[in-house]
C-alpha cells in the first residue's frame, strides 16, 4: 500500500549545545537545539545522571524565560522615590563605581554594615565566600524561609536528609512514604522513580494536608491537620516500640541507642578521649563507642545510668502517644494509624532481603551480605513550614532509624558528599572586624551555648539574629527576618542591603504590605531608614522598584554556572557527580552573570581572598574562578576532569577544564566503587573512597544521633546550669522546646490565636509547572496557571453555601484578603490552600494590567506576618521554630466567609512602573530559514 512519508523526527537544529537548566532546582541535564545562533528547541538530556532524558514542562519552556520580555536591560539607578520606578540607566563602570563607593567605605569602619543575602540561587559556596572575604557577619542565603529545618534536622540526627542530601532506593523500595510533599521540588527525579516503584506493584503512602500530585497518585492518602505530622509520626514510634517491631542489631551497631546516659544531667558518659561510652555484650565492660569488636548493648545499665533507648522506650511508651489520644488532634482515626505502623513493620520485617555483598564496618567487623528493609521515606517543605517544624523532621528521621531503613537496601539513601555529621560541619564564625576577612564561614552547626553568636555584652552579632537563644540551631540564617530587623534597628541599623535574586517586595516575604513600607519608609530626617538597597535579577520582579541601584542579572542560558559537591549538589546514591552552565547564547542586552559582577566588585576594593599579594586580580571572572579556585590543594568548585583531565575529587588544577565539561555534557559522573554503595556512615569501603574523592579529609564513620546531645546542653542552659544561660524570657521555651529526643508541642501559629475565631488552617504550595515567582510570567507556563483560586474542602464549600464563581474573604489576625474560590475534595476537611507566586503585582513582569495574574492572583502572603502577634512584654517574637528560624509560613490559621464576586483580587496594590514597560500582546519570531 503506497503510503505518504512522515518525517516523525524532522531535523530542528543545526547544533546541539548541553548544559544545565535552571527552571527549578532539580538542575537536570537539557540539550539546547541552536538555529543560526539562536535557542530553537530545548530538550533533556538522557546521558545525565540526574533526569536521563526526562524534562518537565518547566524544562522545555526555557526558551520563554530567555526571552522574556521582563529581562533587563541595563543597570539602573534610582532618579525617584523608592517604589516609583523611576530610573535611569547607567554604564556597568558607573554601576560598579557607585556599589563600590557605597561598600568599601563599609568595609574598611565596620563590615556588618553590609547585609548580603542571596535567594534563589544555585552558588552559595561562591556569594559565601565573597561575603567572607569582604568581612560582614550578615549573610544567608533563602534556606531559612524554605526548608532548613528538613536539612538541619536531618544533619543532626543521621549525617543528610532527603531532598538534595539523598533518596529513596528507587530499585528496591516496595513502601515508599512521603510527607509535606509538592511537585515542584526534585520534580523529575522523583516523577522518575515512583514510576519504577508503581511498575512493579510497590505501595505509596501520601501524608498531607492536600491531595495534588504526587499524592493524588498515592495509594493511601492520609489527610493529616496541618502542623500535627510529628504527632502522627511519635504515634507510629509508639506502636512499633509497644509491638517490639523495631531493629534493635541495627539501633545498637550503627546508632547512639545504647549510649550511656548520665543520670541527673542527661549527658552522654564519655571516656578520657571524649568518646562515648557503650557497654560491651560480649564481655559485659563500659567501653568506647567505636572500640574494634564489640556488640554494644541497648539494655545496659551502669552505676544508675541508662540508655539512649530505654529513656526513648519509658519516653514513646507513654499512653499520650497512643493513637486513640492522638486522633482527634491529627484528623486520623486511630485504627488507620495503628494499620500504618503494621504496614511499615510488616514490610521492614517480614519482606526483608539480603545482597550477598562483603562489607568491612568501622569496628572493623566483615559482614558477609547487606540486609534490605525495604520501606523509604521522602519529606520536605509542607513539614518544615512549621513552628514545630525541626522536631517533625527529627521524629521522621528517627523512625527511619527504628526500622532500620537508612543506608541499606529498599530503603532511603544518602548522596554524596553526604553522610557528614554535623561535627564534620564548619561552625558559625562571627568575628566580623574592620578591614579583615570574617574569621570563617558564616553559616555551621552549633553544638553548645559557647558557640552562639553573640556580641561580648549577649547580644545577636547578626542582623536576622541567627545562632542566638532565640533560635540557636539556625543553620541556614533567617533571611525573612532581615530587612523588619534592620527597619527596626534590631539588634543594630545597617548602612546597605545587598540582595540576589531575592524577590522580598512580593512573594518572598511575610507581610507583604508592610514589608514595603519598611522598604520606603524615612526617618525624622526624611532619610530611608534602611539607607541603601543594591538589588540583582535578571527579571523586573516586583523588588526591583525598590531598589537604589540595579544590576542586571543574565538568563541561566547566557552564563557560566558551576553546580558543586561545595554547595548543592547533585549526586546520586551510587555517584558523585557535579555540573556546569555555560554561555550557549551571548546577552543581546548590557547584562552581566551576577557571581562575575561580585568579582568585579571583589577586584575593585581588592577583597584579600580573590588579590593575589603583588595587588592583582585572582581572577577575572566567575568562569576562571570555577577553574582556578582552591578552597583546599587540589579541591576546588569542580571534582572532575582535574589534572590533566584524568583526575577527580582531588587534583591539581585544569586550565582546561571547562571545555572537558562542555564536551562530557555539561556534567561530570564518578561511581561509588562496588561494595560500598550502603551503610556508608561505616562502611570503610565507602569512607575510605571519600577521603580520595576530597569528600572527607580523613575517614569519619559516626553514629545517628537518636538522642541529640546539644540539644540538650541548650535545654540545660535554660534550666540554670553552665557559665552562658539564656535571657529569663527565653528559659521555658527553650526547656519546652529543645528536647534532645523528638518530641512533639502544638505550633506556634495555634497558640497564639483563638482557633474558635480563626478555625482553618491556610497553606499554599508551589505547581508543579512553576518554581517561584519568575515561572509565572513565562509565556507558556502561564498557559497552566494564568490565576490561583483559594481551594476550599467540600465541608467549608457547603457550610458557606459556596457555588462556582464565587468569592470568599479570608481573614487572620495578621490581615484580610478577598479572593475567587474553587472547590477541592482532596483536601484535609478544615484546610484550604493555594498555588504560591502565581499572584502578580500590576505593572510588574512586563505582564499587562489586566493580566489574570495581577487581577485574580493574589497572595496568603498578606496574612502572614514575621512576627508572632504581640505578647504584652514589649519583645519582637520571631514567627518561626524556636529551635533553627525556620519561617513558619504554614502555622497560618484564617476565618472564611462568603461575599460579593469582586473585578480583581483585594488588596489590590497600586501598580508599579517598570523599567522595562510592558510586554507586546504576543510573542514571536523565527529561528532559522
Amino acid at each position: 500500500m503506497n503510503q505518504p512519508f512522515v518525517d516523525t523526527s524532522p531535523r530542528v537544529s543545526d547544533e546541539i549545545r548541553k548544559t544545565t537548566c535552571y527552571m527549578c532546582a532539580c538542575r537536570c541535564g537539557i540539550n539546547v537545539h541552536m538555529k543560526d545562533g539562536k535557542v530553537a528547541y530545548i530538550e533533556g538530556n538522557r546521558d545525565h545522571p540526574v533526569n536521563r532524558g526526562v524534562l518537565c514542562a518547566k524544562g522545555s519552556a526555557g526558551i520563554m524565560q530567555v526571552n522574556a520580555p521582563s529581562r533587563l536591560q541595563a543597570p539602573l539607578r534610582r532618579v525617584g522615590p523608592r517604589g516609583s520606578g523611576e530610573f535611569e540607566e547607567i554604564s556597568w563602570d558607573e554601576a560598579l563605581d557607585i556599589a563600590t563607593g557605597w561598600m568599601e567605605p563599609l568595609r574598611r569602619k565596620d563590615p556588618s554594615k553590609l547585609a548580603f543575602f542571596t535567594g534563589r540561587d544555585q552558588s552559595q559556596s561562591f556569594t559565601g565566600f565573597w561575603a567572607q572575604n569582604f568581612g560582614t557577619v550578615n549573610y544567608a542565603a533563602h534556606g531559612g524561609f524554605c526548608s532548613v529545618n528538613m536539612a538541619t534536622a536531618g544533619i543532626y540526627t543521621m549525617g543528610g536528609a532527603f531532598w538534595e542530601f539523598g533518596q529513596p532506593d528507587w530499585d528496591y523500595t516496595k513502601l515508599f512514604m512521603l510527607f509535606g510533599v509538592a511537585e515542584d521540588h526534585d520534580s523529575n527525579p522523583i516523577k522518575m522513580g515512583l514510576g519504577k516503584i508503581k511498575a512493579r506493584g510497590a505501595r505509596v503512602i501520601g501524608v498531607n494536608p492536600i491531595r495534588t500530585g504526587y499524592n493524588a497518585i498515592a495509594d493511601d492518602w492520609i489527610g493529616i491537620t496541618p502542623g500535627t505530622d510529628g504527632l502522627f509520626v511519635l504515634s507510629l514510634i509508639h506502636c512499633l516500640i509497644s509491638a517490639g517491631r523495631v531493629d534493635l542489631d541495627y539501633l545498637a551497631r550503627y546508632s547512639n541507642a545504647p549510649v550511656l546516659l548520665e543520670d541527673g544531667t542527661g549527658m552522654f558518659l564519655r571516656d578520657e578521649a571524649g568518646k562515648p561510652l557503650v557497654r560491651d555484650r560480649k564481655t559485659g565492660k563500659i567501653t568506647a563507642f567505636d572500640t574494634p569488636g564489640i556488640l554494644p548493648d541497648l539494655a545496659a545499665r551502669h552505676e544508675g545510668h541508662r540508655t539512649v533507648f530505654q529513656h526513648m522506650a519509658d519516653m514513646y511508651l507513654d499512653p499520650a502517644y497512643a493513637p486513640e489520644a492522638v486522633s482527634e488532634t491529627c484528623g486520623i482515626p486511630a485504627e488507620r494509624i495503628r494499620a500504618v505502623a503494621e504496614e511499615l513493620a510488616r514490610v521492614a520485617f517480614d519482606e526483608a532481603f539480603e545482597i550477598e555483598k562483603k562489607w568491612t564496618d568501622f569496628r572493623g567487623e566483615t559482614h558477609q551480605r547487606m540486609i534490605g528493609r525495604p520501606v523509604s521515606f521522602h519529606a520536605m517543605r509542607g513539614i518544615s513550614a512549621h513552628s514545630n517544624g525541626f522536631q517533625t523532621c527529627r521524629a521522621i528521621h528517627v523512625l527511619q532509624i527504628l526500622l532500620g531503613t537508612v543506608e541499606v537496601p529498599g530503603g532511603f539513601r544518602f548522596k554524596p558528599p553526604y553522610p557528614k555529621s554535623s561535627e564534620a560541619h564548619p561552625r558559625p564564625h562571627f568575628n566580623s572586624r574592620p578591614d579583615s576577612p570574617l574569621d570563617g564561614p558564616h553559616l555551621g552547626f552549633v553544638h553548645g551555648p559557647e558557640q552562639l553568636a553573640l556580641t561580648p555584652e549577649g547580644t545577636p552579632a547578626r542582623i536576622d539574629k541567627a545562632f542566638t537563644w532565640e533560635n540557636p540551631m539556625s543553620a541556614h540564617g533567617l533571611m525573612h527576618m532581615v530587612i523588619a530587623n534592620a527597619h527596626a534597628g534590631d539588634p543594630y541599623r545597617i548602612d546597605t542591603l545587598f540582595l540576589y535574586m531575592a524577590n522580598m517586595a512580593w512573594n518572598s516575604s511575610m507581610n507583604t504590605a508592610e514589608t514595603i513600607r519598611m522598604l520606603t519608609d524615612k526617618d525624622e530626617n526624611g532619610e530611608y531608614v534602611i539607607p541603601r538597597i543594591i538589588y540583582s535579577d535578571a527579571y523586573s520582579s516586583e523588588m526591583v522598584a525598590y531598589a537604589d541601584l540595579i544590576l542586571p542579572d543574565t538568563t541561566y542560558l547566557e552564563r557560566h554556572d558551576c553546580i558543586s559537591l561545595l554547595d548543592r549538589p547533585i549526586c546520586e546514591a551510587d555517584a558523585v557527580a557535579d555540573a556546569i552552565r555555560w554561555p550557549v547564547i551571548e546577552p543581546d542586552r548590557e547584562v552581566r552573570g551576577f557571581q562575575t559582577v561580585l568579582i568585579q566588585l571583589a577586584n575593585r576594593m581588592k577583597l584579600p581572598g580573590f588579590t593575589n599579594e603583588d595587588g592583582s586580580p585572582k581572577y577575572r571572572d566567575y568562569a576562571d574562578y570555577i577553574v582556578n579556585h582552591e578552597r583546599k590543594p587540589g579541591i576546588g568548585p569542580l571534582a572532575g576532569f582535574r589534572g590533566n583531565g584524568d583526575q577527580a575529587g582531588r587534583g591539581p588544577i585544569n586550565p582546561e577544564q571547562l571545555d572537558r565539561y562542555i564536551e562530557n555534557g555539561g556534567f561530570f559522573v564518578s561511581h561509588v566503587p562496588d561494595g560500598a554503595q550502603y551503610y556508608k556512615p561505616w562502611n570503610m569501603a565507602y569512607q575510605n573512597w571519600a577521603v580520595e574523592m576530597g569528600i572527607l579529609d580523613a575517614p569519619q564513620p559516626y553514629l545517628f544521633q537518636l538522642y541529640v546531645e546539644p540539644m540538650r546542653r541548650f535545654q540545660r542552659a535554660a534550666e540554670g546550669h553552665g557559665e552562658l544561660q539564656p535571657p529569663e524570657h527565653l528559659r521555658d521555651r527553650l526547656r519546652r522546646t529543645m528536647s534532645p529526643l523528638p518530641d512533639w508541642y502544638p505550633p506556634f501559629g495555634d497558640e497564639n490565636v483563638d482557633p474558635a475565631e480563626y478555625p482553618v488552617h491556610a497553606l499554599t504550595q508551589r505547581p508543579m509547572a512553576m518554581y517561584h515567582s519568575w515561572g509565572s510570567q513565562n509565556a507558556w507556563l502561564r498557559q497552566i496557571h494564568g490565576m490561583n483560586p483559594l481551594y476550599v474542602p467540600q465541608k467549608l464549600w457547603e457550610t458557606h453555601g459556596f457555588q462556582e464563581g464565587d468569592w470568599a474573604r479570608l481573614t487572620s489576625a495578621h490581615g484580610t484578603i478577598v479572593v475567587p474560590v474553587a472547590l477541592h475534595c482532596g483536601l484535609n476537611e478544615n484546610t484550604v490552600w493555594t498555588w504560591n507566586a502565581i499572584g502578580k503585582r500590576k505593572g510588574a513582569w512586563a505582564l499587562s494590567p489586566d493580566a489574570p495574574e495581577a487581577r485574580q492572583g493574589f497572595l496568603l502572603n498578606h496574612l502572614i506576618s514575621e512576627l508572632q502577634p504581640p505578647k504584652g512584654d514589649g519583645l519582637r517574637w520571631s514567627n518561626s521554630d524556636p529551635i533553627t528560624g525556620q519561617a513558619a509560613w504554614f502555622d497560618l490559621r484564617v476565618r472564611i466567609e462568603k461575599v460579593d464576586p469582586r473585578d480583581e483580587a483585594e488588596p489590590a496594590l497600586a501598580p508599579l512602573v517598570s523599567p522595562v514597560g510592558t510586554g507586546p500582546q504576543n510573542i514571536a519570531w523565527k529561528v532559522g530559514k
